[in-house]
């Protein structure tokens, strides 16, 4: 069992190991303290951008569905007739602290992968760098017709302003309610907005139910389909009965994600017959973890970002699309708040 699972399953059950790690879990809420204070006595400060900033992150380590929140979010703003980009650090970057923008042909190891997924699926301008200003100015740059960032993954980084947060939380809630390493939590709730930002907040469900009794706004997770993997890199998009076609094939599920069991649970709500590959978060694909001779195999867009069709050799390859929808009045709540941001 690695570390990472032995820690979730301590968080799960309050054994004693998460009782062990309370101690440490109580040094990170000082420095969390010690942090807000120095932002409040203004000897740390956020940089303003000629902007409004949307960040979308989560309390909760591991895989809480933030980035197909994000996709969901730029469709809805798109929609809704307003220009948005994007801003990341990009987890697993070679080099992270360049800020590149993101283009069609980058490479995953160059701008990560959730990066470059986010701007194959939007369409959207991204652009990364570990300083999420710099990342941003670089973004306005290029594109000054934007009016919205959306900052992903970036709750936790107070140099970065924001106007409207959108929290990701999971079937998981809040775990056992404890901070790092004696929990699962980043932050124990809503921090003070930084300086110079608006304390707006909403909460979306990405498992389908409230998971706390927090008051929020409701998504459904679903597999919008599969698609073959050189299609899937010309952008065409995945096909319900592509996925639905391979009933009664065995398959070999693969899944470099923090929580795979969801991607493989939904597949087996299918109907598929599936084998099951889990690999370790942001699974570089440096070397094929599956035998040379398996004729057929399910692949996460998240991981196909790092699989040109090349590299797929005689195997089969089909991507399978997530898509995630927030209830309706998630929809309604979103486009007020960026109404009042706007005028």
């Amino acid at each position: 069992m690695s570390w990472q699972d032995r820690l979730q399953r301590a968080w799960a059950s309050n054994d004693a190991l998460a009782q062990a790690l309370r101690p440490l879990g109580a040094l990170h809420a000082a420095l969390l303290r010690l942090r807000v204070w120095a932002y409040r006595a203004g000897l740390k400060k956020s940089v303003p951008l000629p902007r409004p900033v949307i960040v979308v992150g989560n309390w909760i380590v591991g895989g809480a569905g933030k980035t197909p929140a994000t996709l969901a979010l730029l469709d809805l703003l798109e929609r809704q007739g307003w220009r948005a980009g994007v801003v990341s650090r990009g987890y697993g970057r070679h080099d992270d602290s360049r800020t590149l923008l993101v283009q069609a042909d980058s490479k995953a190891g160059d701008v990560g992968d959730e990066p470059l997924l986010i701007h194959l699926r939007s369409r959207r301008p991204v652009a990364v760098g570990r300083d999420r200003i710099a990342a941003a100015q670089a973004l306005l740059a290029a594109h000054p017709d934007l009016q919205l960032i959306v900052a992903d993954d970036g709750l936790q980084h107070w140099r970065l302003p924001r106007q409207l947060s959108i929290v990701v939380i999971d079937d998981r809630g809040l775990g056992n309610g404890r901070l790092l390493p004696a929990g699962p939590l980043r932050q124990a709730g809503p921090l003070p907005a930084p300086p110079g930002s608006r304390d707006d907040t909403l909460l979306l469900y990405s498992g389908g139910r409230a998971s706390t009794s927090l008051p929020g706004y409701v998504g459904t997770r679903r597999l919008a389909g599969a698609v073959r993997l050189e299609d899937w890199w010309q952008g065409r998009p995945a096909s319900p009965e592509a996925l639905q076609a391979l009933k009664g094939r065995p398959v070999l599920a693969v899944a470099g994600l923090a929580r795979p069991q969801a991607f493989f649970d939904m597949l087996r709500a299918q109907g598929l017959d599936i084998r099951l590959l889990p690999l370790p978060d942001h699974h570089d694909f440096a070397e094929l973890p599956w035998p040379a001779d398996c004729p057929e195999l399910l692949l996460t867009e998240k991981d196909a970002v790092k699989l040109p069709p090349s590299r797929a050799g005689q195997t089969r390859v089909w991507v399978v699309a997530l898509d995630f929808r927030p209830e309706f009045a998630f929809e309604q709540a979103l486009r007020d708040r960026v109404q009042a941001l706007l005028r």
